[in-house]
């Protein structure tokens, strides 16, 4: 079977025996199809990876074609971080629990993986962003997010406060528990869940959503992705800014963190017959057709 990506590298979140297993299917199903398979160190032990080689997770971008994760949508975080700046697209298999991103279910990887592999795809560009803190004009932390970037209260418990920017202009001061600078990817995840709009992937905007916001005149927005937005922190002695919920860094007062759209879009490839609304559909039990 001819195919359109000839190194594939497997990612599994190595935590329970089937998903090994599964990986280690996916794996003999690619080599015996003719693909160099590559697996991420961090997934399988050399006994669980067979013949297959293993390659440092951090490599994966620079050796790999294209990467398939067997997991959850935390899986397809840190994965997507780690390839936006190769632009090597990724393949997600359901083996968690809501699974936005990771849209292929178990009973169809062969196929399904056969098939993007020979060429027949959705392929759909996401956004990410990267954010730069600022503590007396030094860069101090700078990071990427492909669901959102998120100011939080500490564990003291006490509001934040804060100022928001955008494009330099000034657009309002905010006391709460804090606010979510969210992609359009990540715009069902912790947005959704605190009042965020859904944002349709393909979208070119940034949703800024408060966080149980002291005034209930403070309401999301939403803006073009290509606006810079700044986040000042003016009071909160136990704030920090959290990049996917994966990584965090503390803030001081007056320090700065300026968000904008990342240089390079994540490319994922979904089957054939992908529809985002019936995913949605699913993921969130609404209604079906009453005709």
């Amino acid at each position: 079977m001819e195919r359109l990506f000839k190194h594939v590298c497997l990612v599994a979140r190595h935590s329970k025996p089937a998903i090994v297993e599964s990986l280690r299917r996916l794996a003999d199903h690619l080599s015996a199809s003719g693909a160099t398979v590559l697996i991420d160190k961090d997934s399988a032990t050399q006994q669980e990876a067979g013949p297959h080689a293993l390659i440092d997770r951090n490599d994966m971008g620079k050796l790999a074609d294209i990467v398939i994760v067997l997991g959850g949508d935390g899986t397809m975080l840190s994965i997507a971080r780690l390839l936006a700046p190769y632009r090597v697209p990724l393949i997600g298999i359901n083996q968690g629990r809501l699974g936005f991103m990771t849209d292929i279910p178990l009973h169809e990887m062969l196929d399904s993986v056969d098939a993007i592999l020979r060429g027949d795809f959705v392929p759909e560009d996401r956004i990410l962003l990267q954010a730069a803190v600022i503590r007396e004009d030094a860069e101090v932390a700078n990071a990427l997010a492909f669901n959102d970037v998120v100011f939080s209260r500490g564990a003291m418990g006490s509001m934040i406060e804060f100022e928001v920017f955008i494009d330099n202009q000034f657009v309002y001061s905010q006391r709460s528990d804090g606010l979510i600078v969210s992609t359009p990817t990540g715009s069902t995840a912790y947005s959704l869940a605190s009042g965020g709009p859904i944002l349709h992937p393909t979208l070119q905007a940034i949703a800024l959503v408060p966080i149980c916001p002291q005034s209930l005149s403070n309401r999301p927005i939403a803006v073009n992705d290509s606006c810079e937005v700044e986040f000042m922190l003016t009071r909160g002695l136990d704030a920090r800014v959290h990049f996917d919920g994966q990584s965090h860094c503390d803030l001081m007062e007056m320090d700065r963190v300026l968000i904008r759209r990342y240089r390079n879009p994540l490319r994922i490839l979904h089957p054939v017959g992908y529809n985002y609304y019936d995913m949605l559909r699913h993921k969130l039990h609404w209604g079906e057709r009453l005709l």
